[in-house]
């Protein structure tokens, strides 16, 4: 599989996306905490991939994990031109004033609401640490996966998943707190599974306010 995909087999390469975009989307909604975005990374993920797929040799032992780290590169250049983008914004004079529209805004999707919390609270988690959690938690690669998909020792997966496995369950808590952020606590009516098999497509059922 590796040598036709190397050789430019798009059928072969086809055969990988069929595998593996649901992980890979799943891993980049966890991360990011947006569907649209999480697209976008999915898609960039596997034009890289198909870009860099001379380097698909057999000492690339996990696929999955060759392109979850092509996955984590992709979001880490998505950051840093946001943050580009927000330094060159705030330097603008401010607008002009605008009406206020928030009365027409009747409806949240209670999913996207519950992910969003999550995740404020992996981003308030060293980058490092982060991308460690996602990677070995949330997309179920093992500790030598994770360390090939990021370039690093395997014993600096496990510290750092330490690390980031403390600091979240503590932030996680201030998070979900209901007075925390002035708003009435929500009901929810669903979840994102672990499991890299489950679906991580948005309920359409809205949440009445």
């Amino acid at each position: 599989m590796h040598e036709r995909v190397r050789s430019g087999d798009r059928t072969a390469f086809a055969e990988i996306f069929d595998e593996h975009a649901r992980v890979v989307y799943a891993h980049a909604i966890r991360t990011t905490g947006d569907w649209a975005l999480a697209e976008d990374v999915m898609s960039l993920t596997f034009l890289e991939a198909w870009r860099l797929r001379d380097k698909l040799r057999e000492e690339v032992r996990s696929v999955r994990a060759w392109l979850l780290g092509i996955a984590t590169n992709v979001m880490r250049n998505i950051a840093r031109a946001a943050r580009r983008h927000r330094d060159a914004m705030s330097r603008l004079p401010p607008p002009e004033a605008l009406p206020d529209f928030s009365d027409a805004i009747v409806h949240q999707m209670a999913d996207a609401e519950r992910l969003a919390a999550a995740a404020r609270a992996l981003k308030r988690l060293k980058r490092t640490e982060r991308e460690v959690f996602t990677l070995v938690v949330w997309s179920d690669l093992g500790y030598a996966a994770a360390a090939e998909a990021l370039g690093i020792p395997v014993g600096t997966v496990r510290s750092r998943l330490s690390r980031a496995r403390e600091k979240l369950r503590r932030l996680v808590e201030e998070e979900l707190a209901p007075n925390a952020r002035g708003v009435e606590p929500r009901t929810y009516s669903g979840h994102i599974s672990q499991r890299e098999g489950t679906s991580v497509r948005p309920s359409h059922r809205r949440s009445a306010r």
